[in-house]
């Protein structure tokens, strides 16, 4: 990924599956998710900061996992949480 002398984090990013087809908490809770985001360090889905919920921001603060991808059809990127950068592919 480019931008990675600037992310302080891109050394967790790790080989992840993601944990399920959609937003599990969101699911839970009969809602629907706006679009998805993958934990790079866990493979944990979760909605992103456009949905009412943001399970994808509240995994990384719970966790501390910095990093998140896209897991939407044809976007392929990644933000920093905790350097607030957008990580493009290479």
């Amino acid at each position: 990924m480019t931008n990675d002398l600037l992310c302080t984090h891109v050394d967790q990013i790790r080989a992840v599956k993601p944990s399920a087809d959609g937003c599990e908490e969101c699911l839970r809770l009969g809602d629907v998710w706006v679009h998805l985001r993958m934990c790079l360090s866990c493979g944990h889905v979760g909605c992103c900061d456009s949905s009412k919920n943001r399970h994808a921001t509240r995994h990384y603060k719970a966790t501390a996992h910095p990093i998140a991808a896209s897991h939407e059809p044809g976007e392929d990127w990644a933000w920093c949480y905790a350097d607030q950068l957008m990580l493009e592919p290479a």
